[in-house]
């Protein structure tokens, strides 16, 4: 917990992330979220606007932390995407997942890597084998260290932002980091 009560981000950002937005932006937003979730998907386009916005400015890393007592398909989904993003294609899955959300079993996985392009001998042994599962359960454990409860959670340059009353606050946490200081 930081002074102020709230929580910090406890596993930095770094190479390893799924990142989109600008590579030395000022401002970098980290969201936990499950692929099964409907607030996680409604909070989609508001990711999508918020890099339109603050284009240069901003980027966001993404980190899965799905709830599986609440969604059974969203570990699996979690790791596709890992698969996806193996071979370069995390985002484009990332999009697909949260597009056909309640289509999200195993011959629905094999489908979207299909129509990825995937090489899908190797996506079918890395599903196969679970190769990303340890990933996802190190997102799980960062996100739990760093007090993710519920999904979605963000956490704007490494302090957690309560975003329970709407997305406008993720915008004006953004900004006011953005913001000079005052004196400046």
């Amino acid at each position: 917990m930081d002074r102020h009560g709230g929580f910090e981000l406890t596993v930095p950002v770094s190479a390893i992330d799924h990142l989109t937005g600008a590579e030395h932006a000022a401002v970098t937003v980290v969201e936990y979220a499950d692929f099964e979730c409907p607030n996680c998907k409604q909070a989609q386009s508001a990711v999508k606007l918020l890099l339109e916005r603050f284009d240069g400015r901003v980027r966001v890393a993404f980190r899965n932390f799905p709830l599986e007592d609440v969604h059974p398909h969203a570990l699996a989904a979690a790791e596709a995407a890992e698969c996806a993003g193996g071979q370069g294609k995390f985002w484009p899955m990332h999009d697909l997942l949260f597009a056909d959300q309640t289509h999200l079993k195993p011959k629905d996985l094999h489908g979207y890597a299909q129509r990825l392009g995937l090489d899908m001998a190797r996506f079918t042994a890395e599903m196969d084998d679970h190769v990303y599962l340890q990933r996802v359960r190190e997102h799980l454990q960062g996100g739990t260290d760093s007090g993710v409860r519920s999904t979605p959670t963000f956490f704007v340059n490494g302090g957690i932002e309560d975003v329970s009353f709407g997305l406008r606050a993720l915008f004006d946490a953004v900004e006011a980091r953005l913001r000079p200081a005052p004196g400046k």
